[in-house]
């Protein structure tokens, strides 16, 4: 005699259903408080952005209009310190240095800083300025070389200018005008010339037909190197 024992369907919906309720009973509270955290984190990202990030760059731009007029102008002290009714670099720092223009800022205040004979101050903003345009950073590079000079720190200028002229070194017009300021700066204030010699004739090897890269032909006849090679 056949065994008629019925053997039960699962069903495989309702296991799928059990084990979902299962785990959401076990799981439902740290669920929800890490979604709720996700959500806060997020309007609290796009929040800071809209309401306070974007009006300030907003506002630091607008303020430093007027104090980038003066620069341009070469009115140093009043685009340092204002005119009154407009602020300078020194306090856009101040108010918006988290800002892009507030860093900005800094690059501008360290160069008025320099013209103005303050070599302490423009190396102190200067090295606060990072930047992303090779171009600004490379000038950077060149004015702290400029100020390490004339402090007197002649160690301390050439490696400037030799970053100052490897950082873009895809700029064909102030890159060649940097490495001859490096090479210049070895031969004549350093008087060091292996090191001038290998700085011409880096000049001539990676800027043949520049101005500068004509003009290490003089210098390096003055070295002794009559063919640079």
């Amino acid at each position: 005699m056949a065994d008629k024992t019925q053997i039960p369907v699962v069903d495989h919906n309702e296991a799928v259903i059990a084990k979902a309720k299962d785990f959401w009973t076990r799981y439902n509270k740290p669920l929800l408080i890490g979604s709720l955290a996700v959500i806060l984190l997020a309007g609290g990202y796009f929040g800071y952005n809209y309401f306070f990030k974007q009006p300030e760059e907003a506002k630091a731009t607008e303020y430093s209009y007027k104090a980038e007029e003066y620069y341009r102008l070469d009115s140093v002290n009043l685009a340092l310190n204002g005119d009154g009714l407009n602020p300078g670099f020194l306090k856009i720092i101040s108010r918006y240095g988290g800002t892009k223009q507030g860093e900005l800022a800094h690059f501008y205040a360290g160069d008025c800083y320099l013209k103005l004979g303050d070599n302490a101050n423009a190396i102190k903003y200067l090295k606060d300025f990072k930047t992303s345009s090779k171009l600004i950073q490379a000038r950077t590079y060149k004015l702290l070389g400029d100020a390490y000079a004339d402090q007197g720190k002649n160690s301390d200028a050439l490696d400037y200018y030799r970053k100052a002229a490897s950082h873009f070194e895809e700029d064909n017009i102030n890159s060649p005008e940097y490495l001859f300021l490096a090479a210049y700066f070895a031969d004549k204030v350093l008087k060091n010339p292996d090191e001038a010699i290998k700085l011409y004739k880096k000049l001539k090897e990676k800027y043949p037909t520049s101005e500068k890269g004509f003009e290490a032909d003089k210098y390096l006849a003055g070295l002794g190197i009559y063919k640079a090679g």
